[in-house]
């Protein structure tokens, strides 16, 4: 069986589950970041700095941006591998989808790294 070089993911359900599971996660993250921002109306930069100075919210956020990372891979290789087909844009199908996936990935790669330079101030 040959599989595509750019398929980081093992099958179907593991995709799905990969989906699932980060979005959980995300929607988690962003409904405590709405819940802390109403908790704290008139927020400064003080209170801020120290909910993100704290490990378990650098943690958190860590996992977020892991979440991030893994749903857009999920999400971007499955838009292409469907959209992007030789009955779609024709011979040049797999060339531009290599191109296409080459992109996202380091795209989302320079995200991750700069995302962690900014929780870890590396």
């Amino acid at each position: 069986m040959v599989t595509n070089v750019t398929n980081f993911s093992r099958s179907g359900l593991y995709d799905w589950m990969a989906q699932r599971v980060s979005a959980v996660v995300l929607a988690v993250y962003f409904l405590f970041l709405i819940g802390y921002l109403v908790v704290n109306p008139g927020l400064e930069y003080a209170q801020w700095h120290a909910l993100f100075s704290t490990s378990w919210m650098r943690i958190f956020s860590l996992l977020a941006l892991v979440s991030l990372s893994v749903h857009a891979w999920v999400g971007m290789w499955t838009i292409s591998t469907d959209y992007l087909t030789n009955m779609a844009i024709g011979k040049w199908a797999t060339s531009v989808r290599f191109l296409f996936q080459a992109v996202c990935g380091i795209a989302m790669f320079t995200f991750f790294v700069w995302g962690v330079q900014i929780l870890w101030g590396i």
